[in-house]
């Protein structure tokens, strides 16, 4: 039994899966977009496997072509995970909420609301927003990066700060004297920066593990590691390679020993993508079916990785003995090497595109033991202390992952048994924390 052990959370997102077509797939109801059922359902499906928190990207505007696409999100976040909440009892909810167009007092008030809801299960992924789209639906303009911290950072402050209002022993509820509160321990915070500002109290008392844990997410800029390293528990990360993620992990870290905190105290979680099956090549066929024009839309990506040129006609025989001599990694794209790895192993370029190479995360197709290995090479290359899983089709896929993959990583010592504690830090191991925290100036 190893000491460490990894932490796995999933996706709460539309209702249908990772893979463009999952919405048509015949096991899956196509109007799940609107029917919160079907999210409780994966939900609780992610409990039954000791998932520590459902994850929730969050992109408030529609983009892509919705006219054969899904929309991608969960319908609200917040929302969503109230009801949820009521229907779990050990799975935390990490939700993402800009700081860039959110006010810190709504922030405060719906996230400690869900967290006393949830007895200790909400955080908070606090993020900037830079895309012209979401911004246009607010009203305001794109900010330049450096307005977007300063605001962010003014933020945390601010809700934080918030929360700790309500001290712990200020409420009374003596019905025999008649004293509520004790006013003296909820108290205004009247604090402002230069783009936002609160005059408090919050009137919400403290939950089971006192506040939400904050995370962050993203790529390790200076701007966002100096943010993660004096306020986040988690950081979910986007990375191809076990060097990239081992790098960006140490990188996290030393911003929070920076910030004069523990680095064993932030947790990084990379991504992976997921198709359980019998076969690799079962898998791949459900990947092909459910991916529609996508693969053949990527056939020239994959010739600029890889260095060879791959034609239409191509897509389905592997690749010959001189195209593969000629391949290389001809491509700044840490997917690159990934994807000729995957050549080399005899798949024809319709196969390597169904492994996921040019997806957004890594990708595992095949039977328990192959995301097992993947999962555990990381995890013990010091490249993740957890991860957070994408299922190819959310109504299968995340109860295959429970039944195929669960098991192999709890035989190898890698993974709980149970849960550690009711509350998301506790299941985190993260510390306490209740108002605006020691290494916040």
């Amino acid at each position: 039994m190893t000491e460490r052990q990894m932490i796995l959370a999933t996706i709460l997102a539309d209702g249908y899966g990772t893979l463009p077509g999952a919405w048509r797939a015949p096991h899956v109801d196509p109007g799940n977009y609107a029917n919160i059922d079907a999210n409780i359902r994966y939900a609780q499906a992610a409990e039954r496997g000791g998932f520590t928190f459902l994850f929730t990207p969050d992109f408030p505007a529609v983009r892509g072509d919705v006219e054969h696409a899904t929309l991608g999100n969960v319908m609200d976040p917040l929302m969503a995970a109230a009801a949820i909440s009521q229907a779990t009892n050990n799975i935390g909810f990490v939700l993402t909420g800009s700081t860039t167009f959110q006010e810190p007092f709504n922030t405060a008030r719906q996230f400690k609301v869900l967290d006393i809801m949830s007895h200790g299960r909400a955080g908070w992924n606090a993020v900037t927003t830079s895309d012209a789209t979401v911004a246009a639906n607010y009203g305001k303009p794109v900010a330049d990066r450096g307005e977007r911290y300063q605001r962010a950072h003014e933020s945390v402050q601010i809700v934080q700060a918030l929360w700790g209002s309500w001290e712990n022993d200020a409420w009374i509820k003596d019905q025999q004297s008649g004293r509520f509160i004790d006013p003296a321990k909820l108290q205004p915070v009247n604090l402002g920066g230069q783009y936002v500002a609160s005059r408090g109290p919050l009137a919400l008392p403290p939950s089971e593990q006192g506040q939400p844990v904050i995370f962050t997410s993203g790529g390790p800029s200076p701007h966002l590691l100096e943010f993660a390293g004096r306020y986040a528990s988690g950081f979910i990360a986007e990375v191809w390679t076990i060097e990239e993620g081992r790098a960006q992990r140490e990188a996290v870290r030393k911003a929070a020993a920076d910030a004069g905190r523990d680095p064993d105290d932030i947790k990084y979680f990379p991504g992976l993508m997921t198709t359980v099956a019998r076969t690799v090549r079962e898998g791949l066929d459900r990947r092909i079916e459910y991916s529609g024009e996508v693969i053949e839309a990527r056939l020239p990506h994959l010739s600029s990785m890889i260095g060879v040129w791959l034609r239409p006609e191509d897509l389905d025989a592997p690749l010959s003995a001189d195209k593969l001599a000629a391949a290389h990694v001809a491509s700044t794209d840490p997917r690159a090497g990934i994807a000729l790895e995957v050549a080399r192993a005899g798949w024809s370029p319709r196969d390597i595109l169904a492994h996921g190479v040019i997806d957004y995360h890594p990708t595992t197709v095949g039977p328990g033991a192959v995301h097992a290995d993947h999962l555990q090479k990381w995890f013990e290359a010091g490249a993740a202390d957890g991860f957070w899983i994408m299922p190819d089709i959310f109504e299968d896929g995340i109860d295959d992952f429970v039944d195929e993959v669960v098991p192999i990583l709890r035989e190898r010592g890698l993974y709980p048994e149970k849960y550690a504690g009711s509350t998301l830090r506790e299941n985190l191991g993260v510390p306490e924390q209740y108002g605006i925290g020691e290494w916040i100036s």
